[in-house]
């Protein structure tokens, strides 16, 4: 596809923007989906107690502009010749602002965050939450309708919204009164970043996101108007709700110097699901970056679960809505950077050779959980462990446990998936930074017991928003 300027025809581009949890990266793609030119910097995190993860708003917005900036130059290409973006985000980080001003009230406070442990605990163990599940489970036994069934066992989780955001409206008065004066913008990273492209004319997110911080509703197909109501969440600061391809607006003129039509927001899990072509019922991607995250293709209809998948919206698309059922565990990468910072080894390229070094882990084993353990256990207050370790143990032994625990995560979630959902699993594919571990792949492979395919390009959220955002110009 060219664009026609000045009377004659350029070369057009997609240009895509994934901002992860450690890593933020731009690509600019050609009509074959070929990356032309790419710019990445360090997403900081902030740790301002133990606990708390947050990211300053600001800084985030500075470094979009130099990776967007950095990428268009590596390219070689104009700004001019951008046809469309496309934005994929790590999911349930969230912020609230001024909608007069734009001034944030406070930091992005982020899904790794465990600052609402307490409230949550609490809440999961509570009168009134026993009363609600209790009736759950009437209405499944006179209805035998599933959302109910799932609705009787459901708790609270930290990695969503909704706890955090309490805790934010119970600790500032400043954006207490902002929801009251009617001014209080609430939204994760890609409402943030589209209010900011826009110069604030526009305050919207679509499906994926809207569908993975706990306070959407999948079978309505809209914001929770109980859940909300019952945790004090006013529904007035909620960002409009749109499909994952769609015209959002187009940025600012000032900002790049030309307008280009914002035709993508995804979050980051979905769209690397759209990315590997994962399009069929059945189909599984498994994500291991920071943390591992595997999603089965549903089809039209949520999958309700009983031990702890997670309904989410894959993209929504014309008349097409595409479900997913989501499993993760929250600590892959992270346990390998700690690892790193231990000094077990100085370039995580070694870990592999490392691990098939010694014959297996002596007898260590190691818990990957500081943030808790994900479904199907689901305990937020696990921690993180190694267990048999002996004056024999040496570093190698280490490495291979930590390797291991990734692997037996991954199974477990499988195993989960094949017992909930009942849905025969048509492939598998994997994407992110660990997949590159061959000590990992290859232990994944034996304990599931079928074949993975691992893509040439690991990053697949910049592919899948890059995708989705050029389907919009029809490219």
């Amino acid at each position: 596809m060219g664009t026609q300027r000045n009377g004659f025809k350029r070369e057009a581009f997609v240009l895509s923007v994934d901002v992860g949890t450690t890593t933020m990266r731009c690509h600019v793609f050609d009509k074959e989906a070929k990356v032309r030119g790419s710019c990445s910097s360090k997403v900081v995190l902030l740790y301002p107690e133990p606990g708390r993860v947050e990211l300053d708003p600001e800084e985030l917005w500075r470094e979009f502009l130099a990776v967007v900036k950095g990428a268009v130059q590596d390219a070689g290409v104009q700004m001019r010749q951008i046809e469309s973006l496309g934005i994929s985000t790590q999911r349930a980080t969230f912020t609230t602002w001024d909608r007069t001003t734009g001034e944030p009230f406070h930091n992005f406070i982020s899904y790794q965050d465990l600052r609402s442990t307490e409230s949550v605990s609490s809440w999961n163990k509570s009168f009134t939450m026993a009363a609600a599940q209790a009736v759950m489970k009437m209405l499944y036994m006179v209805s035998r309708k599933k959302p109910f069934l799932a609705a009787s066992v459901v708790e609270f989780s930290t990695q969503h919204v909704t706890f955090r955001l309490h805790w934010a409206l119970t600790h500032s008065k400043q954006l207490r009164q902002a929801v009251a004066e009617g001014t209080c913008c609430f939204g994760t990273i890609d409402t943030w970043l589209l209010y900011k492209l826009t110069k604030g004319r526009v305050h919207a997110t679509d499906y994926s996101n809207a569908s993975s911080t706990g306070m959407f509703d999948t079978y309505q197909m809209c914001w929770s108007g109980l859940l909300c109501s019952v945790l004090s969440l006013p529904l007035t600061i909620l960002p409009k709700v749109e499909d994952t391809s769609h015209d959002f607006g187009s940025t600012e003129p000032s900002i790049f110097g030309v307008s280009i039509p914002i035709m993508c927001l995804m979050a980051d899990q979905q769209a690397a699901m759209f990315g590997e072509c994962c399009f069929d019922v059945g189909d599984v991607k498994v994500t291991m970056g920071t943390g591992t995250f595997m999603n089965i293709n549903t089809g039209s209809k949520p999958h309700t679960s009983v031990a702890g998948l997670y309904p989410v919206v894959g993209w929504a698309i014309g008349k097409e809505v595409v479900f997913l059922a989501e499993g993760n565990a929250a600590d892959t990468g992270t346990a390998i950077k700690w690892a790193q910072g231990l000094e077990l080894f100085s370039d995580v390229r070694e870990t592999s050779a490392m691990a098939y070094s010694v014959a297996d882990s002596g007898g260590v084993c190691f818990v990957p959980a500081f943030s808790g353990l994900q479904a199907p256990l689901n305990d937020p207050k696990a921690c993180a462990s190694f267990m048999g370790l002996k004056p024999s143990t040496n570093k190698c032994h280490l490495v291979r446990a930590i390797l291991e625990s990734i692997a037996f995560r991954v199974r477990q979630l499988y195993q989960t998936m094949l017992k909930e959902t009942h849905i025969p699993i048509t492939k598998i594919r994997v994407d992110g930074g660990v997949c590159s571990n061959n000590f990992v792949m290859q232990l994944m492979t034996d304990l599931i017991g079928r074949k993975i395919a691992r893509p040439a390009h690991h990053e697949m959220s910049c592919l899948g928003a890059a995708f989705v955002a050029g389907l919009g110009v029809g490219m």
